[in-house]
Formats: structure tokens, sequence, C-alpha cells
């Protein structure tokens, strides 16, 4: 049976619950929304698989300061069917961040991330 567009919502906002609560914890939070046909993409790098993916984030959480996660300012979040958008900022480090999240059967298949 194919899944309501209610259901794929339902979905989609709950893995995207889980990725911003793990992003408080660390990297191997973060990588348990992934698999090995999940892709990144960045302005300025593409990353397939969770090797390319852990590496990302392991660089990423070692530039950032300590509880950056936890004071991060949701602009606006818009969830469809299996795709999220959200619009962030931390200030003084980001002025303005957005991740775009295509979602399925449970695990971030293709995410885009730009800041700012």
């Amino acid at each position: 049976k194919a899944a309501t567009v209610i259901e794929l919502e339902m979905s989609t906002e709950a893995v995207l619950r889980n990725h911003l609560r793990a992003a408080k914890v660390g990297v191997d939070a973060i990588m348990q929304d992934y698999t090995d046909r999940s892709v990144l993409i960045t302005h300025d790098a593409t990353y397939r698989g969770l090797a390319e993916i852990r590496g990302f984030f392991a660089a990423l959480f070692a530039a950032l300061p300590a509880g950056f996660f936890d004071e991060l300012k949701m602009n606006r979040q818009e969830i469809i069917g299996e795709v999220a958008y959200i619009l962030w900022e931390r200030k003084p480090q980001i002025a303005r961040a957005t991740d775009t999240f295509v979602v399925r059967n449970g695990k971030i298949l293709v995410q885009t991330f730009a800041a700012l």
C-alpha cells in the first residue's frame, strides 16, 4: 500500500526532529539518519555514503564551538511529503543557513546544505 501524504509528512517530520536533536549530541548520533545510499550536497562538494558524510560532519563539528546547535534559531520549516526545508541562523557564526532533506524509509536520502 502506498503511503499517504500525511504519513510521509509525519515520517519526514520525525526524521527532521531526530536530525535536529542529534545535531546537539554529536557526529555518531547524526549519522544514524543516513545510509550508504545517502548524498549530502554543499556549496563546495558532494558527499556520498556514510564515510564521506561522516567526514563532513566530523570537520563541521570540530570547527564549531561547543553547544553551537543548542542556540539555533529556526526561521522557517516546511514539510511536504518526503521533502523537508529549514532556514535557520546561529549568530554570530552563521547569519543564514538552509537545508533541504529528501527522506525515504525513515532515513535522509538526499540533503542540501548552504550557509553564510
